[in-house]
């Protein structure tokens, strides 16, 4: 179980990477992963089954005992992601199944890599979890809502079947997750070291069929501006997240959190749903955002990480010159 461990910590290291070369090996041969296609709701059930088993109680007693952060997060993002998504659409005059893609990854509960971000970046993990968390449980009636009330123009929205879908694929994977972990408490956290891993190859191979099924429509002119919408889309989440957190005046670990659970979306969810309900071309928004934001996330946090190191040495010098100067 050491081993396994020690290779989750290392492609979780090199994961944006080992995105962007599995994106690129699949779009070159696109026969490798199409056998998963039919199978993407499975991977993410399983990926929401292990978010579960990590979930305890006081994850829950959390969001009870400080509501408003984790609310105010919560809305943000439902109502930031959905929003710019919608108005994106309409700036670069998105069509059909095309626009339909964005505002769906647009519409999920924020993505499960933003804790990771905000670890690094020395933000408030609990808080990003909370949010993560509660975002996600509201997603089997957010989801299919913000569709119909953004995306209804665009493509037929089986709001009945989504809502159903979202249930099955997350709020029962994770309530058994939660179940479980409840049950066997201890005995369980030697199978949770694995679960990095396991989400990291399950999310891989969700990216992996929908490259291979999108192969001929990845870069055509149709969805040739989908790369910059998802890009602005990403970057506009961090920014007004961040806006938002500084004008509740929260600290500076609570707005590096809200920053990326603002900014970061389940995309896996999104390519999941886009492939069961929508015309394929619906799911490389999903896809490129999956890329795209585990990029831009190592990049702030690596940014916000240095800022704080530096600050810290900064300070650190400060006292060291005052100790001296006292000293003589």
């Amino acid at each position: 179980m050491d081993k396994i461990e020690k290779f989750g910590r290392f492609v979780g290291r090199w994961f944006t990477l080992l995105v962007v070369l599995w994106a690129a090996f699949n779009y070159v041969l696109p026969q490798t992963s199409l056998w998963i296609v039919p199978k993407t709701a499975y991977l993410l059930g399983i990926i929401l089954f292990g978010m579960g088993l990590t979930l305890k109680l006081e994850d829950f007693e959390r969001i009870i005992k400080k509501p408003i952060p984790v609310i105010a997060g919560t809305v943000a993002h439902y109502v930031i992601m959905p929003t710019l998504a919608w108005l994106l659409c309409l700036i670069f005059q998105l069509k059909g199944a095309t626009a339909a893609g964005v505002i769906l990854v647009g519409s999920c509960p924020s993505g499960t890599s933003s804790s990771v971000m905000a670890y690094l970046a020395g933000g408030d993990v609990a808080l990003d979890v909370s949010i993560e968390t509660l975002s996600t449980l509201l997603a089997p009636l957010a989801l299919p809502g913000l569709l119909l009330l953004f995306a209804g123009k665009y493509v037929a929205i089986p709001t009945t079947s989504l809502f159903v879908s979202t249930i099955e694929i997350v709020l029962i994977p994770i309530i058994l997750g939660v179940v479980i972990h409840s049950v066997f408490g201890r005995k369980i956290e030697r199978i949770t070291k694995a679960l990095p891993l396991i989400s990291q190859v399950a999310i891989l191979m969700i990216i992996g069929a929908v490259i291979s099924a999108n192969h001929a429509n990845l870069f055509t002119a149709s969805t040739a501006l989908v790369i910059p919408v998802v890009m602005l889309h990403n970057l506009s989440g961090y920014g007004l997240g961040y806006l938002f957190s500084r004008v509740i005046r929260l600290r500076d670990p609570q707005r590096k959190a809200i920053t990326f659970e603002v900014g970061m979306q389940d995309s896996s969810l999104g390519a999941t749903l886009a492939m069961k309900y929508f015309a394929p071309a619906a799911a490389i928004p999903s896809t490129i955002f999956s890329i795209w934001h585990n990029i831009s996330g190592s990049v702030l946090s690596s940014y916000w990480r240095n800022k704080t190191d530096n600050k810290a040495k900064s300070n650190s010098e400060k006292e060291q010159t005052f100790v001296l100067k006292n000293e003589n």
